[in-house]
């Protein structure tokens, strides 16, 4: 299907073939961009073919002479970065790609994938029409047939099983509208069984870091880390998943002479440009972090002042980081103590320093205590709150901030809010539906107040015995709107799960591994695919890394029969009976919810993160003026008349209502700003008070304010003791007072009119109040992170003392991670399977691949899966380079067959996979298994068709970085 690499004759290069279309006269930057062909993808494309080795594609539908181009903005629908995609359209047609000269962030870069989504909407890939599996073959049916087959089928079970026997498996691909909507539809429908790909990604940083120092989210953003003196990065690999941003990040290294430190197992593109690059075990992070710390509290680099003024608990740190001694840190992690100690000295004393990280941090069962390590770090040398520096975590897909900012998440409601009956009772407000009607929707109160299924676990949900799983009944349908099956674990035992299912639904723009794995274990009927259209052919705002958010428009209308997200969530809540309370407040236009009205419901209650700032008309002026706003401080001249004073894209938080214009909050914790200039302290969300010690911060403020020391969250009485309740309007007070029995128990995240907020602005404080941050978090099983060795452990001699953590009941379901790590020390599986598995991402490659592996543009890139190994294992194997090998698992007699890359980027005793493939199980190539023409054009073994149990006890994060497999020839 694709083109070959190289040819048996020699031939012009891309390069030769693009500049001899223009070198015959002089003509403008611009024109050679056009002529070029480079205007539809920028150098980043250009950089990422092997020159002298591709034949040039000829472009789809190219720009056609003497037509008109209307150009129309949107955001790429790959990483978080959040880079603007500007289309040329002629005709409703896209016919080109401008790359945004104007946007702060890519400045007229794309990387290969980005410079490629237009292929995402002309592709023949995709799936055109709604397809219903009967027989065990795919026949084309009508979209209102699908539509109540469906809800017929889930009406049906619902009846016989309850609302939580089916899981709303949602997408960090849907618009902060889509999700919103998909998120109201599982709580009208009665349960918290709904997720989406932050439980896989980053559920450990948003517990972690919020349970340090109050909201979980990047501080900074790429732009600001242009500030810092000293970046480490450990468990990120920007250069293949966020090359934009790593564009900041090497300009900023230049300009400054800074320090770049790369913490990885795995010598990666991104490690090549570091100043020093660090190997270590994976799965080791705390203890290589506590190894810094404790070079930095024997020499004194800490910063007292800091601590002393903004937190709590770290003398506590201080006694746990005693144990990781110099010696005891290179027995666990393998690094050189005088290496630890060079590292931690830069980050301590050439500052700003930044703490940057990724998935490399987050997929491990200590995932949430790794990520409060470098929250940790970062406190004790000072490294937050100011330009340069701050924990800044590169988020994996484009909106999968907004979307768990958003609560499509098993244990919160929108906006963090939780799952409490105060949190119902607020949202119920919003909808103006009565508490008592959401209620009656679960089967019980103490279910509509426990959180669900992590996604992690669904197919466990579906298998395990129906007394171990914490609900009425099993798992007995899943609808699955935008997520790849091949990005969860243990894909053997998800095939399990997909026999016990009585309905699988399916909307995506593509059939995915869902549907190639289903026939394959067996699945014959009652499953569905929905032809859902790109991002592109949509409209609404999504989130990137740094919490800004952007307005994409709708590009070109969908083809064939797609459907948008809005579409399909509003005709299944009507099949469902459940449009009229859905859209009670949101105007619908034929079968379609407007993004725009939907925002502004979101505007109305998301006043606990500080979501209701951003209407959609400043949302579109930003898109508009993009080249208004400074490339590094990310603001636009105060004196502007549309976007005076803004930070781009009006970073969360964006206090009170839009037309009081805070203008965002680029650097999160920035005591050196006022509040309406996006200052902010720590978040007081823990209390005021601990064990005799304040939890509230000490001499510390932000700019302005007229309260000069730490303070409580506000609520009316806090308001009323300082008699600022005066400054309320009558309006506002009216509002609050139909809030609760209570009106002194109002607070600034429930209050629905946004009068709270706007008072405690305008004396210059912080309506979150004014605290410390924790270093000590005594609601998570390790209050001070503690390295535990992985489940599956090569050093079976460290097991013993630092175990994982104990058996127990999470998430409905049981963790049993500590007997499988001590049957797997018991049966010597480190012996039978010796090598560290890690995975990660590629340039090429997004997510699950199935979107990017039907790409033509990108897959020619890279054709094949396969399996870095060491020189040294390979040659113990008789393995060659580029041959096929068996990867075997240590769990469920797991294989994968796989080309063999041989290169030292791995060390010895480790092997790395990416996570991008699927269409392959077990050495059998699925592709008949897709609807005819649906199929990717590159097929490949899923990584996570070897990897193993493991699940962090605080989010069900699980741990596909770290677990032993055997590579044998094939």
């Amino acid at each position: 299907m694709l083109t070959k690499r190289k040819s048996g004759q020699a031939s012009r290069t891309r390069l030769h073939t693009l500049m001899g279309t223009v070198a015959s006269a002089p003509i403008d930057r611009r024109t050679f961009l056009r002529r070029s062909g480079l205007a539809a993808g920028g150098m980043a494309a250009l950089g990422s073919f092997q020159l002298g080795t591709v034949q040039k594609a000829a472009a789809i539908s190219p720009p056609q002479p003497g037509v008109p181009i209307e150009l129309k903005k949107s955001v790429c629908t790959h990483c978080a970065v959040g880079c603007t995609v500007t289309a040329e359209v002629q005709n409703g047609v896209w016919t080109g790609q401008e790359p945004s000269w104007d946007s702060p962030i890519n400045r007229g870069s794309h990387c290969a994938k980005g410079a490629s989504v237009r292929e995402l909407v002309h592709s023949d890939r995709r799936l055109k029409y709604p397809m219903k599996l009967t027989a065990g073959q795919w026949e084309r049916v009508s979209w209102d047939d699908a539509i109540n087959g469906i809800g017929d089928k889930l009406l049906e079970i619902r009846e016989k099983s309850g609302p939580e026997s089916v899981y709303w498996m949602g997408s960090a691909k849907f618009s902060n509208e889509a999700t919103y909507l998909f998120r109201k539809l599982a709580a009208l429908w009665g349960t918290n069984n709904q997720d989406h790909q932050a439980r896989i990604c980053h559920s450990t940083t948003v517990a972690g870091v919020a349970n340090t120092w109050g909201y979980g989210a990047m501080t900074n953003s790429f732009n600001d880390i242009r500030n810092s003196k000293t970046m480490i990065i450990m468990g990120g690999n920007p250069a293949e998943a966020h090359p934009i941003a790593m564009q900041h990040l090497l300009e900023g290294k230049e300009l400054n002479q800074a320090n770049l430190i790369v913490i990885d197992p795995r010598f990666t593109r991104t490690a090549a440009h570091a100043t020093e690059y660090v190997r270590f075990r994976s799965g080791t992070d705390i203890a290589l972090l506590w190894g810094m710390l404790w070079h930095i509290f024997e020499n004194g680099w800490e910063d007292k002042e800091f601590i002393a003024q903004r937190v709590y608990g770290m003398d506590e740190v201080r006694k746990e980081v005693a144990k990781y001694t110099p010696e005891e840190v290179e027995q666990i992690t393998g690094v050189p103590g005088d290496q630890v100690k060079h590292v931690a000295e830069l980050f301590a004393t050439q500052k700003p320093s930044t703490m940057i990280w990724c998935m490399g941090q987050t997929h491990h069962t200590v995932g949430t205590a790794n990520t409060r390590a470098s929250c940790i770090l970062c406190l004790a040398t000072g490294n937050v709150g100011k330009p340069g520096t701050g924990a800044n975590i590169f988020r994996g897909h484009d909106n999968v901030q907004g979307a768990t900012d958003i609560g499509l998440d098993v244990v919160t409601l929108p906006f963090y809010y939780g799952l409490t009956e105060g949190a119902w009772k607020h949202w119920s407000r919003v909808w103006e539906i009565p508490y008592e009607d959401l209620l009656s929707q679960f089967d019980s109160k103490e279910a509509m107040e426990t959180p669900g299924i992590p996604l992690t676990r669904w197919f466990d949900s579906v298998s395990l015995p129906k007394d171990e799983i914490g609900q009425r009944d099993s798992m007995r349908a899943m609808f699955i709107q935008g997520h790849a099956s091949n990005s969860i674990v243990r894909i053997p035992e998800s095939m399990k799960g997909l026999t016990g299912l009585e309905l699988l639904v399916v909307a995506d723009p593509h059939p995915t591994t869902w549907a190639s794995l289903a026939l394959e274990a067996g699945r014959q009927d009652h499953t569905y695919l929905l032809p859902v259209c790109t991002q592109f052919e949509t409209s609404g705002s999504r989130v990137a890394s740094n919490r800004a958010i952007q307005w994409g428009e709708q590009i070109v209308k969908p083809s064939f029969e797609q459907k948008d997200d809005y579409q399909v969530i509003y005709l299944l809540s009507k099949k469902l009976g459940l449009a009229d309370k859905m859209f009670k407040k949101i105007a619908v236009e034929g079968d379609r919810p407007v993004p725009e009205e939907v925002l502004r419901e979101m505007n109305r209650g998301s006043w606990s993160t500080g979501y209701c700032g951003q209407s959609p008309e400043r949302l579109k002026a930003h898109m508009k003026n993009q080249h208004k706003f400074d490339l590094v401080t990310m603001r636009a001249p105060k004196d502007d008349p549309e976007v005076g004073g803004d930070y781009y894209g009006l970073p969360w938080p964006c206090w009170g209502k839009p037309e009081i214009r805070h203008p965002g909050t680029a650097n999160l914790y920035s005591t050196g700003l006022h509040v309406m200039d996006g200052g902010s302290p720590f978040r007081a969300r823990f209390g005021v008070e601990r064990n005799g010690q304040t939890l509230l911060a000490e001499g510390s403020y932000t700019q302005g304010s007229e309260l000069t020391d730490g303070y409580p969250e506000f609520t009316m009485a806090v308001l009323k003791k300082l008699g600022w309740d005066k400054d309320l309007t009558a309006q506002e007070r009216a509002v609050i007072e139909t809030i609760g029995d209570d009106i002194n128990k109002v607070s600034w995240s429930t209050d629905l009119s946004g009068g709270i907020q706007r008072v405690v602005l305008s004396h210059g404080c912080h309506p979150y109040g004014n605290g410390k941050a924790r270093a000590v978090a005594w609601n998570l099983p390790d209050p001070v992170p503690t390295h535990r060795e992985p489940i599956y452990s090569p050093r079976v001699d460290l097991v013993a003392k630092y175990p994982t953590y104990p058996d127990a009941t999470q998430f409905r379901l049981p963790n049993i991670g500590f007997s499988v790590q001590q049957a797997a020390v018991e049966k010597g599986i480190a012996r039978t399977f010796p090598l560290i598995l890690t995975s990660g991402r590629l340039v090429e490659y997004e997510g699950g691949g199935e979107e990017t592996r039907s790409n033509r543009w990108l897959a020619e890139l890279q054709q094949e899966m396969f399996v870095e190994i060491n020189p040294a294992d390979a040659s113990e194997r008789g393995i060659g380079d580029g041959t096929w090998v068996w990867v075997n698992g240590a769990e469920n007699n797991a294989k994968a067959r796989v080309k063999a890359l041989v290169t030292e980027r791995v060390g010895r005793g480790v092997a790395f996979m990416p996570f991008h493939f699927g269409g392959w199980f077990q050495g059998k190539d699925l592709r008949a298994h897709y609807p005819q023409g649906s199929d990717p054009y590159v097929l490949g073994e899923s990584v996570n068709s070897i990897t193993t149990y493991g699940y962090d006890p605080v989010t069900g994060m699980q741990e596909p970085k770290c677990t032993l497999c055997q590579i044998v020839a094939a």
